[in-house]
């Protein structure tokens, strides 16, 4: 059976966010269907009440080229270690659309 939640006190965020957590599996599948399209990962983070501005703060440069699936998520968990209160999230960049192909919270603070 579903389980009902008040949804105008929850507040949600990206592509996933009406969905359980992601599991650690589920958020390496993520990385390597970003990998695999081609795109750039970026992992960016900001303070929960802050979370609606469009402007996040970028964790390093953008991992231009990066094909390990273990660099993206270790640069993930660094960012979450550091800014343990904030989302966290990843975005792939498409050089060829020029946009985001995919942006997802991986953490909420």
């Amino acid at each position: 059976m579903a389980e009902v939640q008040d949804y105008k006190q929850v507040r949600r965020y990206e592509t996933f966010s009406y969905l359980p957590p992601m599991s650690a599996e589920q958020i390496r599948a993520q990385v390597q269907y970003i990998i695999a399209q081609g795109w750039n990962p970026a992992v960016e983070h900001v303070e929960p009440e802050r979370s609606f501005n469009h402007y996040w703060y970028m964790w390093k440069l953008p991992m231009f080229g990066e094909r390990n699936v273990d660099t993206v998520l270790a640069e993930l968990e660094a960012c979450r270690r550091e800014y343990p209160k904030h989302l966290v999230r990843l975005i792939g960049y498409d050089n060829y659309t020029q946009s985001q192909g995919l942006a997802f919270v991986v953490y909420r603070g």
